[in-house]
């Protein structure tokens, strides 16, 4: 029994570790506070700032957005239009479906089946809002997203993404650079998460929204751990009080979350309720755990049955022996041997 216990744990450890292993980014995004990148307040001037030279702008002057088509719905029309009045010099591009259907057609075609065969349309929302900004550059800003202030201050990064809490970053605000090494990698990996994970919100959040970008982000900055601060490729990171909490912050957030279905509630509640959510987590481990080793006992008594008979004896039960003709120079040796046996226990 004690060797069945050892192989059995040594099978739960194994299987542990593999679950580790698959989810350990997912693991070092609840540590990680993204200070290194941050975008700093010190940083920023005031939004009416008269500072004589201010950093050089290195992200084109582009703002994207997407919809499925031009009639942009009510609720959105007064973020889209605080953007727009506040960027008179900016180009502005919004990527309806068919847009996008035709710009990855003519500039990823490899990509098109996969971009073609998403099946949510927010997929292909969140897709090609990493093709453009890799392709042309500038800023994606989400329609519900709002304008306070001239986005100029963070032109002045190769690359940026904005913080979430409790843990990883958002797709909703971002900007680059052309052909910037992060999204570029984020592109080519866009068909490695393709997969369907059943729950449509835990479906697009890991093939295409801001966990599946979350991970990539991680993974990228692992990579990259001994380049210096002016690397091209960093990304900078812009946080909430910068994002939209204050007066001098840069977005104001109007209503959104247009895509979410029912079971967005459950993964809400889940959120909220984390710590339930962790301890039933073990219990069920530990059960199923205790039910795996059961099982495995089971199977091992009903192996030694079925090997040794219904008796379930250690030994195999004795069977007719049969008659061996030994050369004659071996019956000899074993007489010897008998009878010096004999003559010492004499």
């Amino acid at each position: 029994m004690r060797r069945g216990l050892l192989v059995f744990l040594l099978i739960l450890f194994l299987l542990l570790g593999l679950a580790i292993n698959s989810v350990f980014t997912l693991i070092c995004l609840l540590f990680e506070d993204a200070s290194a990148d941050a975008i700093h307040r010190s940083e920023l001037p005031a939004p009416n700032s008269t500072l004589k030279n201010p950093p050089p702008q290195v992200i084109p002057k582009i703002i994207h957005q997407t919809y499925i088509n031009s009639t942009i719905p009510t609720r959105w029309r007064s973020a889209q239009q605080s953007c727009l009045d506040l960027h008179p010099d900016y180009e502005y591009i919004l990527w309806t479906d068919e847009k996008s259907h035709d710009f990855i057609a003519r500039e990823y075609p490899w990509f098109l089946e996969t971009f073609e065969n998403y099946p949510y349309n927010i997929q292909r929302a969140d897709a090609i809002r990493y093709f453009v900004l890799a392709y042309h550059g500038g800023v994606y800003i989400d329609l519900d997203d709002g304008c306070k202030r001239r986005l100029d201050p963070l032109l002045a990064y190769n690359a940026w993404l904005r913080r979430t809490i409790p843990t990883g970053i958002s797709n909703d605000a971002m900007g680059a650079i052309p052909q910037h090494p992060f999204f570029l990698r984020v592109i080519e990996h866009l068909q490695n998460y393709n997969r369907n994970w059943f729950l449509p919100y835990i479906t697009i959040m890991g093939s295409t929204g801001p966990l599946f970008l979350s991970v990539m982000w991680k993974k990228y900055m692992r990579n990259h751990l001994d380049e210096g601060p002016d690397w091209v490729g960093r990304v900078r990171v812009l946080m909430p009080d910068e994002y939209s909490r204050h007066p001098w912050s840069f977005f104001n957030i109007f209503k959104g979350d247009s895509w979410h279905q029912g079971d967005a509630k459950l993964m809400f509640w889940m959120r909220d309720h984390w710590m339930f959510v962790t301890a039933a987590g073990f219990a069920l481990a530990g059960i199923i755990g205790s039910c795996g080793y059961w099982t495995y006992g089971r199977i091992g008594l009903m192996s030694t049955r079925w090997k040794y008979g219904s008796g379930g004896h250690s030994s195999p039960q004795p069977t007719a022996r049969r008659r061996v003709r030994l050369p004659l120079w071996k019956r000899w040796a074993v007489k010897q041997d008998y009878e010096l046996v004999e003559q010492h226990s004499a």
